[in-house]
């Protein structure tokens, strides 16, 4: 039988928000967001970064491009938050 960390909702959401955050502390969430996602099976995620300076953006990016769970990432349709969000594929 697998054995599942307890700590992992089986509602995890598969929409982090990041707004208003450090680019330390978001990075440090988008972290614990992917390998929950991971463990729930998620295909894809979406993480919300907001416009703002794009520093957000670029660390968010920069994190996802080295991370060994994340096929691939690009910026969401304009109907799904345009450029202030990320799609992530896992």
């Amino acid at each position: 039988a697998l054995m599942y960390d307890i700590d992992v909702p089986s509602d995890a959401p598969r929409e982090l928000n990041l707004i208003g955050h450090t680019t330390d502390e978001a990075v440090t969430r988008v972290d614990k967001f992917l390998d929950q996602a991971v463990l729930s099976g998620f295909q894809d995620v979406r993480i919300v970064h907001g416009m703002g300076t794009g520093a957000l953006r670029k660390a968010i990016d920069e994190f996802l491009s080295a991370h060994p769970h994340v096929e691939s990432f690009a910026r969401a349709p304009r109907s799904e938050g345009g450029d202030g969000a990320t799609i992530v594929a896992l």
